[in-house]
């Protein structure tokens, strides 16, 4: 059986190997999102090769200390097969290195082009195969199922938007359901029946926006709650607790911008990670 991160069998589930990685490293996440600007910013250029030199600095830089590292891969898509081709080798060289690859794809679809995906990110065979991967449940909670299937399968997770932090989401996650809940609430109830029982932490997550004024739903679903904005949209590690409540121990807040401006030097972008996954520490230890 091959082994994944902290010699931990794939077939382990992922919430298993989240709780003890965040456990271990702290609950960061570090995205790794490529834009043409911050390309720029390191003095590179905005192609195939300035894409390859950023991303395998940053999983040089970061892969053998924090919990999870997020690549968003519509910043590689952009660039066609040569892109998708330095996207296959950071997940594979992270992983080596001991971090958790979350797939920010947002994938989400019906039927067999549902299970494709699923068979993209969740397969073990597949070049891309990631520990978990963000999914949208928004043609209804049960277009997941081959995601879901596949994850369990092959001991990865799946991440589900729940309350993003776009202005926009309100009008559908909001929006209310016949029986009175919102959708998001809906959703997020889904997610926690698949982590009923699950110890000690359901691989079914989240996505709850860190910028959010207030979650205005319940958050216990057993499962880790992917926080992003913590940095350059705003939030900070200190008003978790306040968002979270009791639930903010399962919480990876995750970091873009304010970690990756600080390249291309190798030990500023490990200073500036570690400073955010202190600042998250305290907060959950005050809360």
């Amino acid at each position: 059986m091959t082994e994944g991160p902290y010699g931990a069998h794939l077939q382990e589930p992922f919430g298993a190997r989240l709780r003890r990685a965040m456990d271990t490293r702290g609950q960061l996440c570090v995205g790794i999102d490529p834009h043409g600007s911050l390309l720029r910013a390191w003095g590179l250029g905005d192609d195939v090769a300035g894409l390859e030199r950023f991303t395998r600095t940053t999983v040089e830089a970061l892969a053998d200390r924090v919990a999870v590292l997020k690549p968003q891969s519509a910043f590689f898509e952009r660039f066609g097969s040569r892109g998708i081709a330095v996207l296959e080798k950071a997940v594979a060289e992270a992983r080596a290195a001991g971090a958790l690859v979350l797939m920010d794809a947002k994938r989400g679809d019906i039927g067999s082009t549902m299970g494709a995906y699923a068979a993209t990110y969740l397969d073990k065979d597949s070049p891309l195969f990631s520990d978990a991967v963000t999914v949208s449940p928004y043609l209804g909670f049960g277009s997941l199922r081959p995601a879901l299937d596949a994850a369990a399968v092959s001991g990865a997770g799946i991440f589900v938007l729940a309350l993003t932090s776009n202005p926009e989401g309100a009008e559908v996650q909001r929006a209310t359901a016949p029986d009175g809940r919102s959708l998001a609430q809906l959703m997020l109830d889904h997610m926690a029946a698949e982590n009923a029982g699950a110890e000690p932490l359901g691989s079914v997550g989240a996505v709850i926006g860190a910028t959010l004024a207030h979650a205005g739903a319940d958050l216990a679903i057993n499962g880790p709650l992917l926080a992003p904005g913590i940095g350059a949209q705003g939030a900070t590690p200190a008003g978790l607790p306040a968002l979270f409540g009791s639930s903010v121990r399962n919480v990876v807040p995750s970091v873009s911008r304010d970690v990756l401006r600080h390249g291309p030097d190798i030990s500023a972008l490990r200073a500036a990670a570690e400073r955010f996954a202190d600042e998250v520490r305290t907060a959950v230890e005050a809360a």
